[in-house]
């Protein structure tokens, strides 16, 4: 029987205001053959400086979630830098699942998140 070919499908969002680029949330959902496996690796995730901390990243990362969940996908991954976003995910119901220290010129760990959606 072998193993099931795997392939992934892209999801994304974009935020905009007055037709200007301000995030974005976009992720890959994977498949083996033709179901979705249960995983999503949440490949991008960005709010333009001057637009953080008004819920526009909860928002855009929930709109990803909720589009993935409605494909059979109960789990989404990440990793981001142990000095950007770490509170951010652990408010959105995120756990650490691996850290690796040292990883950046900074000294500064990159954190792995996962979440049951």
């Amino acid at each position: 029987m072998g193993v099931k070919i795997q392939d992934a499908s892209r999801f994304s969002f974009t935020a905009e205001l007055d037709g200007k680029f301000i995030g974005c949330s976009s992720g890959l959902a994977y498949k083996n053959g033709e179901e979705f496996n249960g995983w999503c690796y949440l490949t991008d995730l960005f709010v333009e400086k001057a637009y953080r901390h008004q819920g526009l990243g909860t928002e855009l990362l929930s709109l990803l979630e909720q589009k993935v969940k409605s494909l059979g996908v109960n789990n989404i991954w990440t990793w981001t830098a142990g000095y950007e976003a770490p509170d951010f995910y652990l408010k959105q119901g995120y756990h650490i699942f691996s850290k690796m220290e040292n990883w950046y010129s900074d000294n500064s760990n990159r954190v792995g998140f996962r979440k049951s959606i």
